[in-house]
């Protein structure tokens, strides 16, 4: 059975957005969706989150990552680390640099991008060219250049779900398709 979990990003939880419409449409005999409350949701730090998630799960070569925006660094950082292969990890509205400027603690200061490589079969970055929060093309270019895989850049999807920018982006069919027809 395929195990997919979900990341959700800074200030959410798993009922946020797209991910509920995940769950009902995925969790069946073929998948089994877990969409964990990560912890110090409102100011994300890599070390206290990373703990708890490599603590929660076990990852082998049926496993499906999918991050949206702070959940993307987070499964970077998962895939550094962990000593398998997983089938995919799809990243919505990822980043890799600190955005406006601030210091993020979510983000390494530096990414070993072949061990991360090494450790998933297949990427697929998601980013909207107006992206409000900064999560772009230009921070999915970034992945998909270290990483390869796949681009999707969209061009009026915004930040693919932000209460603050009114996106609730309740539906997720793309992201439905990407996990049902994994490697």
């Amino acid at each position: 059975m395929t195990q997919v979990i979900l990341f959700h990003g800074t200030g959410g939880t798993p009922q946020h957005f797209w991910f509920p419409y995940i769950r009902k449409e995925l969790d069946s005999k073929k998948f089994k969706v877990f969409i964990p409350q990560l912890p110090f949701t409102d100011n994300p730090n890599l070390k206290e989150q990373l703990l708890f998630v490599l603590d929660k799960y076990a990852f082998d070569s049926d496993t499906i990552l999918v991050g949206h925006s702070a959940g993307c660094p987070l499964i970077l950082s998962v895939l550094e680390k962990i000593e398998v292969e997983i089938k995919r990890a799809i990243l919505v509205s990822g980043f890799v640099d600190p955005l406006d400027g601030d210091v993020d603690l979510i983000l390494q200061p530096k990414y070993n991008w072949k061990k991360i490589k090494q450790h998933c079969q297949d990427f697929v970055f998601i980013n909207s060219v107006n992206d409000p929060w900064g999560c772009n093309d230009q921070q999915g270019c970034k992945m998909f250049n270290k990483l390869g895989g796949s681009l999707i850049v969209r061009q009026k999807a915004g930040h693919m779900g932000s209460e603050k920018f009114n996106q609730p982006y309740k539906k997720f069919p793309l992201v439905k398709f990407l996990i049902e027809n994994s490697l």
